[in-house]
């Protein structure tokens, strides 16, 4: 796998530290650059062109205008606000302002890796503390049907809900697929994260849920289309037969 580039840009120097120990850990990722101000993180943008940025919404400066600037400028450059601001309107701003991520810095290192990586491959990334509210709340119908994208199943994960409504185990599943049971214990896992689900019923039963909620609740910019949307909300116990 080539390496990614990432820019990082943070008021308090350790936590670029911080940062860049964590993302060099993972072997796929290389920091470019690195800045403490939204002036810079233009700057850094404009010389660099960074697959990825990592940024703080409370650095010096407009962050906000930073990101709506730069995105509009290199739609190229993913942007992951990474921010310790709890308040719903933060996350929306900086969401409606272009960045495809939104991290709150309590979370684990695991999760703002998974971030960055869900992000680095085109798609959209909530903090799983209240990724439900800030989708809801989000005021501009385009982005709020992105960042649902990242909440719909795949129909891989679609095939083994089914599976598991027919009461089919994690080995019959894989036998059904051509998988290993390692990889289906997998998808239970990362289906429990995107479902909020503790076991494989609540799985189940909030995948049905998603669906309906799809159905239910038409998106005015899409006609007669929909989306649902669920908290995205990590559980990160393995969910075994």
């Amino acid at each position: 796998m080539s390496s990614v580039s990432v820019a990082l840009v943070d008021g308090h120097p350790i936590t670029i530290e911080g940062l860049a120990h964590v993302l060099a850990a993972q072997g796929t990722f290389t920091v470019v650059g690195c800045g403490g101000s939204a002036r810079e993180a233009l700057a850094i943008a404009e010389q660099h062109r960074p697959k990825l940025m990592i940024l703080d919404l409370a650095i010096p400066g407009d962050a906000i205008s930073a990101i709506s600037d730069m995105t509009a400028r290199y739609p190229e450059i993913g942007v992951v606000a990474f921010t310790a601001a709890s308040g719903l309107d933060y996350a929306v701003n900086a969401m409606e302002a272009g960045a495809r991520g939104y991290v709150s810095k309590s979370c684990p290192p695991d999760e703002l890796v998974g971030a960055v990586r869900a992000v680095a491959a085109g798609n959209t990334y909530v903090s799983q503390n209240f990724a439900g509210e800030v989708i809801t709340a989000l005021r501009n119908a385009s982005v709020r049907r992105i960042a649902m994208q990242a909440l719909r199943l795949s129909a891989r994960e679609d095939q083994i809900v089914q599976f598991l409504l027919a009461g089919k185990t994690n080995k019959e599943i894989a036998s059904h697929l051509g998988i290993t049971e390692r990889t289906v214990k997998h998808y239970m896992t990362v289906l429990m994260q995107k479902l909020n689900a503790r076991n494989r019923v609540e799985v189940v039963v909030a995948a049905q849920k998603l669906r309906r909620d799809s159905i239910a609740q038409p998106d005015p910019a899409l006609g007669n289309r929909s989306r649902g949307a669920r908290h995205f909300i990590a559980d990160r116990r393995s969910c075994y037969s």
